[in-house]
């Protein structure tokens, strides 16, 4: 009788069992790849917010300029001076 069942669990196990899962996670990935409206919402927001501080960002460059033409070559590290080594600490055995 075991000599007949094992077969029998195994074409199961190939023909209904293993297509079931992949049609199942195919089936989830495909629900999963697409973009809800909430989503959709949310990226148009985080776009608009990004083009704001752009904006922002652009103006007060425009305004350091008028007050300071050489704020940004100040702010830049002098290419002369070298960044001092920082001492090492052992790492803790």
């Amino acid at each position: 009788m075991d000599d007949v069942f094992l077969p029998i669990v195994i074409v199961g196990i190939l023909f209904i069992g293993l297509p079931w899962i992949i049609f199942h996670y195919v089936t989830q990935w495909k629900q999963a790849k697409t973009l809800t409206g909430e989503d959709e919402r949310l990226l148009d927001d985080l776009y608009d917010m990004a083009r704001r501080l752009d904006d922002r960002l652009c103006t007060i460059e425009r305004i350091m300029n008028d007050e300071n033409p050489g704020w940004k070559q100040a702010c830049l590290p002098d290419s002369t001076s070298s960044i001092p080594d920082l001492p090492r600490t052992r790492a803790r055995s």
